[in-house]
């Protein structure tokens, strides 16, 4: 059972939300203020958190920011329930990091449904980027395989973040490091003759980056850009050649990764140039379905800022493509609902 917590100063609509929310099947916690609501989160961790604006001891605000700056807190979905429907102050609460607003008086439905969308849509960025591995080694000097190579990433990496459209290296830099992507997309990228930019390569979650000679540290010959948000960790290239030479297992998996055909892979980033939008929303709306545990025929009710934020796509490309499948017979719209009406369609969709 998925918890709740509601900060609300107000008695009447604090029971009767609880009392909605409880009826929809959710376990409910309450705090009458900020400051309570900052204690209870950080002892009971909830789900989500739902709360007001205007409060005594410390506001919505004051709650938002403490929740994002306590390690055990920041990744909880966050929903402003408030009377204050300036733009301004709806943006100001986006700003500082909430997942969603919603206006006094609220539907009940809208309530239900918001909550919902944000589980679902944590739910479903956790799966992606909780990396969890079927095997694990005695001890980190004998990896086994790749797995456990990733692993080592994701535990003794230098793990940096970077924001769209900032270089993770460049080119004529030294390859002092391999990275594993943990989040995001990344592109490699040249110059030609003309200055004109020639993309060499896309890169996910999950994937290499930087590979280059291993017994030398030689320049990088392009260059490395987040796409999109991008947290990658770094492991040092003389670590990851003495795995290599003490595992012929790892030697032989990596190199079966380095040696794909390339013109295949040039094939497939033409397509993902073409597709990929599509694709990604197709996806991203089952992922939904299947999250919140609807059936494919029955309505979702979901924000397109979150299904593009998911789906990892803008919202602009987002909305033209549910207009394409739409159009295509696929899906039908109705104000913030989707339904599903051509499931194989969809699930096919490339």
């Amino acid at each position: 059972m998925k918890r709740i917590l509601l900060i609300e100063d107000d008695i009447a609509l604090r029971e009767n939300t609880a009392e909605l929310l409880e009826l929809s099947g959710f376990m409910v916690f309450t705090a009458a203020n900020g400051k309570i609501g900052i204690e209870k989160a950080k002892k009971e961790i909830p789900d989500i958190i739902v709360c007001d604006i205007m409060m005594p001891e410390i506001d919505g605000y004051g709650v938002l920011e403490s929740m994002a700056s306590e390690e055990k807190t920041k990744h909880i979905p966050f929903i402003f329930l408030s009377a204050k429907t300036e733009h301004k102050e709806i943006r100001k609460g986006m700003d500082m990091g909430a997942d969603d607003y919603l206006t006094k008086p609220f539907d009940e439905m809208e309530l239900i449904s918001a909550v919902e969308s944000r589980l679902a849509k944590a739910t479903i960025l956790n799966l992606r980027e909780n990396y969890k591995a079927n095997d694990t080694a005695e001890d980190d000097e004998n990896l086994q395989n790749l797995n456990q190579l990733k692993n080592y990433f994701y535990d003794e990496g230098e793990i940096a973040k970077y924001k769209k459209g900032e270089a993770i290296y460049q080119n004529g830099d030294h390859s002092n490091n391999m990275f594993l992507i943990l989040k995001g997309v990344v592109k490699t990228h040249t110059m030609d003759a003309n200055a004109k930019e020639l993309i060499t390569g896309l890169y996910k979650a999950d994937d290499f980056l930087g590979f280059t000679s291993f017994d030398d540290n030689i320049p990088y010959t392009e260059t490395a850009t987040a796409v999109e948000e991008t947290e990658v960790a770094a492991i040092s290239k003389n670590f990851v050649r003495d795995i290599l030479k003490k595992s012929q297992d790892v030697s032989l998996e990596l190199m079966n990764l380095l040696s794909d055909n390339l013109s295949e892979i040039k094939l497939q980033l033409v397509k993902m140039a073409y597709s990929s939008v599509r694709k990604k929303t197709a996806n991203t709306i089952l992922q939904f379905v299947d999250v919140m545990n609807k059936k494919p025929e029955a309505a979702l009710k979901i924000s397109r800022n979150d299904l593009a934020t998911t789906a990892g796509i803008a919202t602009e490309s987002l909305i033209r493509t549910l207009s394409d499948f739409k159009r295509d017979g696929i899906i039908e719209i109705e104000g913030r609902d989707i339904r599903i009406i051509d499931l194989d369609g969809l699930r096919n969709i490339e």
